[in-house]
């Protein structure tokens, strides 16, 4: 009897691509086959940030689409690519399920997509191949996604998306709020991009109607509010293979690994762990701020800085006066960093990967949203759960060293709150342990691929 045969289809970016692919490792463990597709720029990265010899992560075929766009340049403009993903990729990846399932032995039973590309479960209907979805993002974006057409009729945006006057959403009282200006289609670019973006969540409103599945990497524990408003959600996270099957997969660059040999010659609590996922960019008077407030905290640091960033010039004489405490990287194993115990606090992004593995290990975060769901991620951080910090910037925009060495010192002596991180620490672990609902969820879930 043949394997069982799942095609996992990512939003083609990196804070996408990791969880589905954490998932997909879960999976192979499980005896399933896997075929996770990528654009080709993206599956060209994967394949040389792989680790060698790895036997789990090398049952996983990996194999990649057209994305339609040429150029390096055309890549790097944000509304060329979210319009490929609605123009190009739906066509490639028909034609990669024709080609498989018209000469392999073990044909597709069942397309795992993105939430945000509704479109690939459009195309598993068509072909009568089961579907689920999987949400990337936290519970309450997707129901914000969800929530669009209520948006519409009320005034809050109009039909492109924009929003008709600013003012603070919040669909549940222990929900995290958001301003309609920080909407996840609003500011992730120019307009062209929020046009794309806008219409991929309002089609895949519809699209979800067909899902037999809406898994969300995020646990009760986390969202119950979220979860509560839209059932159909079933979380199964948070998903961090590399705690549960010794992995971390799905990179598109390699990790310097060295610097986990650098941590433990730290003192415990002593780090401050500095990393902005793979989108944030800043101004060079900004990324000096930064510097500066490193310097003068004096504490040890690690800070992922990303090659594209590294181009910017550092204050004279910085390097040379932070090397005995401070170790700049590339790109981290980011998850055993938030498990090592030299780690004191985290200064983030708030991409909800970088969310979700702080606070499973009970990490104190300083909240430095750059755009799409971020501000939501930053919410839950600060209001919600109450185990981080928000670094607010001044009317002209800048977020200065003084605001940056005033939190890092405000968060570390601040003992409740990291009382309240260690708590939601437990808690998480309950839902992902045996019998927990998350677990039981991805059991299920499984069990159903199998059927």
């Amino acid at each position: 009897m043949a394997r069982p045969h799942v095609m996992v289809v990512p939003y083609p970016a990196q804070g996408h691509v990791i969880p589905l692919m954490e998932l997909s490792l879960i999976l192979v463990k499980q005896g399933i086959k896997i075929t996770f597709v990528n654009t080709k720029e993206n599956h060209d990265r994967i394949k040389s940030a792989l680790p060698c010899g790895d036997g789990l992560l090398s049952q996983i075929c990996l194999v990649w689409i057209s994305d339609g766009l040429e150029s390096l340049e055309e890549k790097k403009r944000p509304g060329k690519s979210s319009g490929a993903v609605l123009k190009v990729m739906p066509e490639k990846v028909e034609e990669l399920i024709e080609c498989i399932n018209g000469s392999e032995s073990e044909k597709i039973t069942c397309v795992l997509a993105d939430q945000s590309i509704g479109w690939a479960l459009d195309i598993a209907e068509k072909k009568g191949i089961r579907r689920a979805a999987f949400c990337p993002a936290s519970a309450a974006q997707l129901v914000l996604g969800l929530s669009i057409p209520k948006f519409i009729h009320n005034e809050i945006i109009d039909k492109d998306g924009t929003p008709l006057e600013k003012q603070v959403i919040q669909l549940y009282p222990t929900m995290p709020s958001v301003s309609t200006e920080k909407l996840v289609w609003v500011c992730v670019g120019n307009k062209t991009t929020q046009r794309h973006i806008f219409q991929l969540m309002v089609k895949n409103i519809e699209s979800m109607k067909k899902t037999e599945w809406l898994l969300c990497n995020s646990s009760h524990e986390l969202e119950s509010a979220a979860i509560s408003m839209a059932p159909e959600i079933l979380p199964i996270g948070p998903l961090l293979s590399c705690g549960q099957l010794g992995h971390s997969a799905g990179n598109f660059w390699p990790q310097d690994l060295s610097c986990l040999k650098w941590l433990d010659q730290q003192s415990p609590n002593s780090v401050i762990y500095v990393a902005f996922g793979s989108f944030t960019k800043f101004s060079p008077p900004q990324f000096q701020e930064l510097c500066f407030a490193l310097e003068l905290c004096n504490r040890p640091f690690l800070w992922v800085v990303q090659p594209e960033e590294s181009k910017i010039a550092y204050p004279e004489g910085f390097v040379e006066r932070v090397v005995e405490r401070g170790r700049v990287v590339g790109w981290s194993p980011q998850k055993k960093i938030l498990i090592h115990p030299s780690v004191a606090c985290f200064i983030s992004h708030c991409g909800w990967n970088s969310t979700l593995e702080s606070v499973s290990n009970g990490i104190p975060v300083l909240c430095w949203p750059y755009f799409a769901d971020q501000f939501l991620n930053k919410s839950y951080v600060c209001d919600v759960w109450k185990v981080g910090l928000g670094l607010e910037p001044n009317e002209s925009g800048m977020i200065t060293q003084g605001e940056i060495q005033s939190k890092i010192h405000q968060i570390l002596k601040d003992e409740q709150l990291k009382s309240r991180a260690r708590d939601l620490k437990e808690k998480i672990q309950i839902g992902t342990g045996q019998g927990g609902l998350s677990n039981k969820n991805l059991d299920s879930f499984i069990s159903w691929i199998k059927s």
